[in-house]
């Protein structure tokens, strides 16, 4: 009989179990993210392509080789990968709600007289004696369950924010990689662009030597005056001290590059020493329509998992608001012998609901602060939805006006080098003026190195592309957090 009111108390309490707080998650559309059909500038808009390994696009086997070792040992991709192992504990303590949480206990106590404790006894022919009391052991065993039931989805919705940030955690870690990747790439292109702006001033220092000479000899001969000489002398100092600074620039190249892989800085000095050229990419990508940013970047799924876990505390907050019932029980056996421990046997049931009554009004502040929250994330998902379509079409932008650059600088390096070649020959032959010879080569050296920062800008706005476009992780999956093992040598979580 005693069991009949716990009965019904539970019977009561299914129906309700069934319903959860709060309002259920609804994806949002993308004219409510305000993502328009098109671009607002000239853009490929076919099928968006296979950007998962895209720097293999360049063709170069070297910068293949740093973004796969960036990849695997990089010290920032390691921390998110922590913290994606992280989130799955939280989700995992969170699931832990759900079930009854179950206790065994065991023990043995003894009961000894430390004073006194003697009992007097009169035998049957009338004699009296006393002796000590002896002491007493006794053995206990008991296990013991309770359970918090979900009336009202409280302990779900928190389970269901969990899972949110979990999965939030594994789009983070897919930004990170993707960053990173890019910039690897971005430190690659740059350093080797440092090379050749190197070899061009070394080149031009080597011809305005050979000039100094020239006018050295024209005024020994007389033909001309020593200004010819200090001209020369002065523009050769001028270009040498350019070197410095561009030979401090690619060492900062090839330093970040070491530690972006995992390495001291001057790791890849020697690899990276034998000058190669700029790698170059395509000259487009298909970028498809704006709405699948939505898929292929992952600080834009990071934003949209975080809406959906502050929609799921609403929940959590509301449940607060409601009666929370508890039911557990106990059962126990003791005796002062371990082979009779379980001949008394004793158990107990018990159910509680507790309701709070008055908190001033702490509770339902609580829930509007997680509505605004929630208000607070749907604005911060838009945001980062229009802010990832700037970056994309930005990136589209840059690497159209860097093609359009090359194109121009290509034909001013070709008149700047006929322009030096004649201007050398007048010189030699005393048909121009030093001033001359001196503005055609600068104009060279100016049109070698337009010509490779445009080459250097278009090849770094393509990786801004990709990286606009969330190229570098397959999007299909969703990065799992790896085990132990995995995590403590380095490597991706699973789902890239």
């Amino acid at each position: 009989m005693a069991r009949r009111p716990i009965a019904l108390t539970l019977v009561l309490a299914l129906p309700l179990a069934a319903c959860a707080a709060g309002p259920d998650y609804r994806p949002r559309t993308a004219p409510e993210l305000g993502v328009p059909d098109a671009y607002s500038v000239p853009a490929d808009q076919r099928a968006r392509e296979d950007l998962t390994r895209w720097w293999e696009k360049f063709d170069d086997p070297q910068l293949a080789s740093l973004v796969q070792r960036a990849q695997a040992a990089n010290l920032d991709i390691a921390q998110a990968i922590t913290r994606l192992r992280q989130a799955r504990e939280s989700l995992i303590q969170q699931r832990a709600s759900l079930l009854p949480s179950l206790g065994v206990s065991g023990g043995a106590s003894r009961t000894d007289s430390l004073r006194g404790g003697t009992t007097t006894t009169t035998l049957p022919d009338g004699t009296v004696t006393s002796f000590s009391q002896g002491g007493r052991t006794s053995f206990s065993i008991g296990g013991d369950a309770s359970y918090q039931v979900d009336l009202f989805g409280g302990v779900r919705r928190g389970v269901e924010a969990s899972r949110a940030a979990y999965e939030s955690s594994g789009f983070d870690y897919a930004a990170v990689l993707i960053s990173i990747e890019a910039e690897t790439a971005r430190n690659y292109v740059l350093a080797r662009a440092a090379q050749a702006q190197l070899a061009n001033a070394r080149n031009s220092l080597a011809l305005q030597q050979d000039n100094v000479e020239i006018a050295q000899w024209r005024v020994q001969a007389g033909l001309v005056s020593t200004i010819d000489q200090e001209q020369a002398r002065a523009q050769r100092a001028q270009t040498a001290a350019t070197i410095p600074t561009l030979e401090a620039n690619y060492n900062g190249f090839v330093s970040r590059l070491g530690v972006l892989t995992g390495q001291a800085p001057g790791a890849l000095k020697t690899e990276l020493e034998a000058a190669k050229p700029i790698p170059r990419g395509p000259a487009q990508v298909a970028a498809g329509i704006p709405a699948e940013a939505l898929r292929q970047r992952p600080d834009i799924r990071v934003a949209e998992r975080n809406l959906a876990a502050a929609t799921a505390r609403i929940g959590v907050a509301e449940a607060a608001l409601y009666p929370s019932l508890s039911i557990g029980g106990s059962i126990n056996g003791g005796s002062s012998a371990l082979d009779s421990i379980f001949d008394v046997i004793t158990g107990r049931l018990f159910a509680n609901i507790a309701q709070t009554i008055f908190d001033a009004g702490r509770s339902r502040s609580q829930v509007r602060s997680a509505q605004a929250a929630a208000d607070g994330a749907f604005l911060s998902y838009k945001q980062t939805v229009l802010a990832g379509l700037e970056d994309i079409e930005n990136a589209i932008f840059a690497l159209q006006a860097a093609q359009r650059r090359e194109a121009e600088f290509r034909t001013a390096l070709e008149a700047s080098d006929n322009q030096a070649l004649l201007a050398r020959l007048q010189y030699r032959s005393g048909l121009t003026d030093f001033t001359t010879l001196n503005q055609a080569e600068s104009a060279l050296l100016s049109a070698r190195n337009g010509l490779v920062g445009a080459q250097s800008d278009q090849s770094t706005a393509l990786i801004q592309l990709y990286q606009a476009l969330g190229g570098g992780w397959d999007s299909s999956v969703t990065p799992t957090a790896p085990d132990r093992a995995q995590s403590t040598t380095g490597g991706t979580a699973d789902g890239n």
